[in-house]
């Protein structure tokens, strides 16, 4: 299993103090079957936090008018919003809800290049609530596809999540399904397409992060 590398210091770090932890209680709790069950449980804890970092391998899509999953988790939003930040028009938004237990890699479900990168500090309401997409902590980029179209993603952080990561910067290219970003611990990606997009998705689908179509493009 490939370990991201937002996990290179957090997985080693959780498994001292986890550790620590545990051995400070099997000093105070000297009863054999409460020290088993401990152990269990510290065990189980560190592996959920290992799984959190997982970064499965994804072949970059060759087919442009493919719009893929950005993350793996489930759709809870597909409705037409206006978009007032960067592409100021009426478009339809889907919305990926993701799990602490999804993987929480983000991958780029455009071809083209990065147009606008936004920073917004904001609160942490659960990522499903309507609000989260405006008031929640969050990041906002803008693609231009090689046919001049513009698109936007929106990275948001939930109740959990506290720390948004998007790595290319303003200028750079991308495929679609090439690693872009990651967020942790638990979150919600939206996507802006045009209103003519064919979606390929209804809510409650499951998504797999650079291989589910979302829509193509016309």
């Amino acid at each position: 299993m490939r370990i991201h590398k937002e996990g290179f210091i957090i997985i080693p770090v959780s498994a001292v103090l986890i550790g620590l932890l545990y051995a400070l209680l099997y000093y105070f709790i000297p009863i054999a079957a409460i020290q088993y069950i401990l152990a269990a449980a510290a065990l189980i804890f560190w592996i959920l936090i290992v799984r959190f970092f997982r970064n499965p391998e994804v072949p970059a899509s060759q087919l442009p008018d493919q719009v893929l999953a950005p993350a793996e988790g489930k759709v809870v939003v597909i409705e037409k919003t206006r978009e007032e930040e960067y592409l100021k028009e009426e478009r339809i938004q889907i919305s990926i809800f993701m799990s602490p237990l999804n993987v929480h890699v983000n991958r780029s479900p455009f071809k083209g290049k990065i147009s606008y990168f936004k920073y917004h500090p904001g609160k942490y309401l659960v990522a499903w609530h309507p609000k989260s997409s405006t008031d929640n902590e969050r990041t906002s980029i803008g693609f231009e596809l090689e046919n001049g179209k513009k698109m936007l993603i929106r990275q948001i952080a939930g109740a959990v999540a506290r720390r948004i990561r998007f790595y290319p910067q303003v200028g750079d290219p991308v495929d679609n399904g090439s690693e872009v970003g990651f967020i942790r611990f638990g979150s919600r990606v939206d996507v802006y397409l045009p209103l003519d997009a064919d979606i390929k998705v209804k809510i409650g689908d499951i998504t797999d992060c650079g291989k589910t179509v979302l829509a193509t493009l016309k």
